[in-house]
C-alpha cells in the first residue's frame, strides 16, 4: 500500500480529509461561540465524535459491499463531507434553536436533536473515509492511524492561522474545498477514469469556496445576544466588522436613539455619557468607545458608578486595568487623575479599533500621556510583571443579559480564581486596592463568590482577619468588591460610607458596620448581601457555603468555573416557582450541558451501540465481544478525559479557549499519530526485550498512567513558571508537554485493533463504533467531572481507565497464542 503511487495517494487523501474534519470541528467552536455561546465548544466536539461513531456502525453493517468498492466509496464520502459541511451549517442557521429556552420550551429539545443530526452528517462522511481505510487495509492499521492523526493535528493548528486571514464564513467554504481535494487525491488512485474524476473534483474544490452564496454561510445570532437586541432598536446600524481567532468584533452606532453604556450608574447621577459607539465581541459582551476631546468635564458620569469607589481612597494612583476593552475604565482612571494607567487587553483588534480605526473619535485614548497599552492575557501579564500598583481594576467583562442567563456556567474563567487573587494581591503596594465589579444578581451569587474567594486568598496569605481588609458595595445593577493590602482603617471606612451615601449605593460589607447601615437605598426585602457577607466572614462560613441555594464556593485553577452557581438540590424549588419566574433563578449553562449529555448518550445508543448489538459476530462468543467492547469503551473515555483536561488547563496558559482547543487537539492527535506509527515496532521491541512479560498494550498503558499522574503534580508548577513567555514559545512548550503523553496514548488503539483484526476481523467496525460512542459521552462527562472534582481528578480517572483497559487485553483473545 505505501510503496505504490496509489497507496501514497490514498494515505495523502486520508491525511487531507482528516485535516479538513478537525479544522471543521474547531471552526464549529468559533461559529457556535458567535451564534450561541462559548460553552457549545463541547457540543461541537461531541457531535464530531458522534459522527465518527455512527460511521463505525454503518461500516460494520455494510463493510463487505464497501470494501469491494473502496476507492469509489472513499471518493463519495470525502466529497459528501465537503458539500454537507456547508449544507449542515446553512440549514442549522435556519433552525429556530435557542439555547436559553431549552428548559422551559420542549420544542427546543427537538431542535437541539435536529442540530445534532445535521452536524453529524459531515463527520459521518469523514469518519467513513477513515473507518473504511481501517477495514480495507487491515495489515496497515498503524500507518493509516498515523496519517489520520497527523493530518488531524495539522488541521486543528492550521485553522488558527486561517482565522488570521479569513472570516469564519470564508474559512467554512475553504474547509469544504479541502474535503473535495481529498476526494480528488483518492480518485487519482483509481484504475479507471481517474484523471477525469480527479479533474472534476479539483474544479469543485476551487469553485465551492468561491461560488457558494454568502447567504448560506451568513451568521444568524441568537436573539438573546446583545448585538441582536441592539440592532432591533430603530436607527441602529453596523459600522464595521473585523474578525480574528479571538473574536468577531462588530461596531454599532445609532443616530436616532443614542447608545448609553454606563454600567453601575447611580440613580442620583444628573449627567450621562457623551456620544458612544457600541463594540460587541462575538455578538455579545458590549463595550463602548466613548467620544473624548481632551475635556474631562463630559466624563463626570464616571464618578457615579460603583467602580469609582477606589479613586476616592487614593491620590494620583498608578492603575492596572485588566481587560481594558474599548477603554471605558481607562477613561475613568484618567478622569480621577491617575498618574499612570497600564491597560491590558487580550484582543489586538480591539486595541486597533480604539487606537487607530476610531482614534479621532476616542481622542487617541491609548496614546495619551501616562497610558500604556499591553496586548496580553491578564493573568500572564501580572505573573510576568515585576511592577506593583496602587490599584488593580477588573471591570465588567461580560453583558448583563449573559450574566443573568447563567450561560457561562460551564466556561472557564481564570480571572476570578483563588490563585488569581493571590497573584493580584502580591502586586499591590501597601495600602493599595484590588477592585472587581460584577453585575448584580438576585438572589446574590457573583458578588458573594468574589467575597468568599477574597477571604480564601487572604487566609492563604496568612492574614488572620481577612474580613477587615474587604469592602463590598452595591448599586441597583452592579456590585464592587474592594480588597485592601492592609486593614481598612477609620479614614478609609468613613470615605467608603460617604461615597456610598452620596450616590445612593448600599453597603454590603464594611468592617465594623452595623446591620442597620445595610439595605438603605436600593431596597430589598431583606439585607441579603450583608447577611451573606457576614456569614462568609464568620466562623460559620463552611456551613453557609454548604447550604446556600447556589454554589458560591471559591473557584480555583483546578476548578476554574467561577460562573457555575448551579446546585441540583435547588432545582426542584426553582422549577416549582416557574409561574413566578422561578426559571429565571436557574443557571442555564450546567443544565444545558447535562441535557446535551443525555441527548448525546441516547443518540450514541441509537446510532452506534444498538445496531452493533443486533449484528454482533456470533462466532466470537459473548465473552470476547464484551471484552472487546469494554476495552475500546475505556480507551474512548480515557483519551477524551485526558484531552479535555489538557484543553481546559491550557486555556489559562495560552490565553484563549480557541487556542487551547487547537493546540491540545493538534498535539494529542499528531503525537498519538506518531505513537500509532511506531506501535508495530514497539510491539516487537517489547516482545524481544526485558518487558516481554508485560506485553505492548500493558507497557503502553503503564507509561500513559505514569506520565499522566506525574503531570497532575508538575503541570501546574510548570505552566505557572512559563506563563509570562511569548505566545509562540508557550505554544511550542505546550506541544512539548503533550508529546510524551500523546505518543503513548496513540498506541493502545492500533495495538488492540490489530489484535481484533487478526483474530476477530468482523469486530473491527464494532471496536471503531464503541470507541466513537464513548468518546462522545466522554467529552461531556469529562467536563461535568471537572466542574465538580477538578482537572486533577479527571486525569486520575483517565489513568485508571487506561490501566483497566490494559488488564482486559493482557490475556489472549480467542485464537491467540
Amino acid at each position: 500500500m505505501t510503496t505504490r503511487p496509489g497507496g501514497i495517494l490514498i494515505l495523502s487523501a486520508i491525511a487531507v480529509v482528516s485535516a479538513a474534519v478537525l479544522a471543521y470541528e474547531v471552526l464549529l467552536i468559533r461559529l457556535f461561540a458567535i451564534v450561541q455561546w462559548h460553552h457549545f465548544a463541547y457540543m461541537a466536539i461531541s457531535i464530531a465524535l458522534l459522527g465518527f461513531g455512527a460511521s463505525g456502525t454503518f461500516l460494520f453493517l455494510a463493510q463487505g459491499w464497501l470494501r469491494r468498492r473502496f476507492t469509489v466509496a472513499f471518493v463519495v464520502n470525502a466529497a459528501a463531507f465537503g458539500f454537507s459541511g456547508i449544507a449542515a451549517f446553512a440549514l442549522a442557521q435556519r433552525l429556530p434553536f435557542n439555547a436559553l429556552e431549552v428548559m422551559w420550551e420542549p420544542r427546543q429539545l427537538l431542535f437541539l436533536l435536529v442540530l445534532y443530526l445535521l452536524f453529524t452528517v459531515p463527520f459521518f462522511a469523514g469518519g467513513n473515509c477513515i473507518g473504511l481505510a481501517f477495514a480495507h487495509f487491515g495489515t496497515h492499521i498503524g500507518r493509516i492511524y498515523a496519517f489520520n492523526l497527523g493530518g488531524s493535528g495539522l488541521g486543528a493548528l492550521g485553522l488558527i492561522g486561517l482565522l488570521h486571514l479569513a472570516t469564519p464564513e470564508e474559512s467554512l467554504r475553504l474547509i469544504a474545498g479541502l474535503g473535495l481535494a481529498a476526494a480528488g487525491l483518492a480518485a487519482l488512485s483509481a484504475d479507471r477514469h481517474r484523471h477525469v474524476a480527479a479533474a472534476v473534483l479539483a474544479a469543485a474544490a476551487v469553485l465551492v469556496p468561491l461560488a457558494t452564496p454568502s447567504s448560506w454561510t451568513a451568521l444568524r445570532l441568537s436573539p438573546y445576544k446583545g448585538l441582536s437586541m441592539a440592532l432591533a432598536v430603530p436607527g441602529a446600524k453596523v459600522l464595521s466588522q473585523s474578525s480574528g481567532p479571538l473574536g468577531l468584533l462588530t461596531l454599532v452606532d445609532n443616530a436616532k436613539i443614542p447608545i448609553r453604556h454606563t454600567p453601575g450608574l447611580s440613580l442620583n447621577a444628573s449627567v450621562g455619557p457623551p456620544p458612544q459607539l457600541g463594540v460587541y465581541t462575538d455578538g455579545d459582551g458590549m463595550m463602548a468607545i466613548t467620544a473624548f476631546s481632551g475635556d474631562f468635564a463630559p466624563l463626570a458620569y464616571l464618578d457615579f458608578t460603583t467602580s469609582a469607589l477606589p479613586y476616592h481612597l487614593l491620590q494620583a494612583p498608578d492603575v492596572l486595568v485588566l481587560g481594558a476593552g474599548a477603554g471605558g475604565d481607562v477613561l475613568q482612571a484618567l478622569y480621577h487623575r491617575a498618574a499612570t494607567v497600564d491597560a491590558v487587553e487580550l484582543n489586538p483588534n480591539i486595541v486597533r479599533l480604539v487606537a487607530e480605526t476610531h482614534g479621532a473619535f476616542s481622542g487617541s485614548l491609548y496614546a495619551l500621556p501616562g497610558v500604556r497599552v499591553h496586548v496580553a492575557e491578564a493573568r500572564a501579564f501580572v505573573a510576568a510583571s515585576a511592577a506593583t500598583w496602587n490599584l488593580i481594576q477588573i471591570p465588567l467583562l461580560d453583558s448583563l443579559a449573559v450574566a443573568a442567563a447563567g450561560v457561562h456556567g460551564v466556561s472557564e474563567s481564570y480571572i476570578y480564581t483563588v490563585e488569581a487573587f493571590e497573584e493580584y494581591l502580591r502586586h499591590l503596594r501597601p495600602g493599595g486596592y484590588l477592585a472587581i465589579t460584577r453585575w448584580l444578581k438576585l438572589p446574590p451569587r457573583d458578588s458573594l463568590k468574589l467575597f468568599a474567594t477574597a477571604i480564601e486568598a487572604l487566609a492563604r496569605a496568612g492574614v488572620a482577619a481577612p474580613e477587615r481588609r474587604i469592602a463590598l458595595i452595591r448599586g441597583w445593577n452592579t456590585a464592587t468588591l474592594l480588597v485592601r493590602n492592609g486593614d481598612l482603617g477609620p479614614i478609609e471606612r468613613a470615605a467608603i460610607r460617604a461615597f456610598s451615601e452620596a450616590r445612593s449605593f448600599d453597603l454590603a460589607h464594611l468592617p465594623g458596620m452595623a446591620p442597620s447601615e445595610a439595605n438603605r437605598a436600593n431596597l430589598l426585602r431583606q439585607a441579603f448581601f450583608h447577611q451573606a457577607a457576614t456569614a462568609l466572614a464568620g466562623p460559620e462560613r463552611g456551613d453557609f457555603l454548604a447550604r446556600y441555594k447556589f454554589d458560591i464556593r471559591p473557584s480555583t485553577d483546578d476548578r476554574p468555573y467561577f460562573f457555575d452557581f448551579f446546585r441540583w438540590h435547588s432545582l426542584p424549588e426553582f422549577l416549582a416557582l416557574r409561574l413566578q419566574s422561578g426559571t429565571a433563578l436557574i443557571e442555564w449553562g450546567y443544565p444545558i450541558l447535562f441535557a446535551t449529555l443525555v441527548q448525546a448518550g441516547l443518540l450514541s445508543l441509537l446510532l452506534i451501540l444498538l445496531p452493533l448489538l443486533l449484528r454482533r459476530e456470533k462466532a466470537a462468543g459473548d465473552k470476547q465481544q464484551w471484552r472487546v467492547m469494554t476495552y475500546f469503551l475505556c480507551l474512548g473515555l480515557a483519551f477524551m478525559f485526558v484531552e479535555i483536561a489538557f484543553i481546559q488547563r491550557f486555556v489559562l496558559f495560552l490565553g484563549h479557549p480557541l487556542y487551547a482547543v487547537a493546540v491540545a487537539l493538534a498535539g494529542f492527535l499528531a503525537f498519538a499519530g506518531l505513537g500509532s506509527g511506531f506501535a508495530s515496532r514497539f510491539r516487537r521491541h517489547i516482545g524481544n526485550g526485558p518487558l516481554s512479560d508485560l506485553g505492548p498494550i500493558w507497557a503502553a498503558v503503564i507509561a500513559i498512567a505514569t506520565i499522566a499522574i506525574c503531570y497532575t503534580t508538575l503541570l501546574p508548577m510548570l505552566l505557572a513558571g512559563w506563563i509570562a513567555l511569548p505566545e509562540s514559545i508557550r505554544i511550542l512548550l505546550s506541544l512539548c508537554l503533550i508529546a510524551p503523553l500523546g505518543f503513548f496514548m496513540g498506541m493502545p488503539f492500533p495495538l488492540g485493533l490489530e489484535r481484533v483484526s487478526a483474530r476477530l476481523p468482523g469486530l473491527v467496525p464494532w471496536a471503531w463504533g464503541v470507541s466513537g460512542c464513548f468518546s462522545v459521552i466522554g467529552v461531556l462527562v469529562a467536563t461535568l467531572l471537572a466542574i465538580h472534582l477538578g482537572f486533577t481528578a479527571v486525569v486520575a480517572i483517565a489513568a485508571v481507565l487506561y490501566l483497566f483497559a490494559g488488564a482486559l487485553f493482557h490475556t489472549p483473545l480467542t485464537g491467540e497464542q
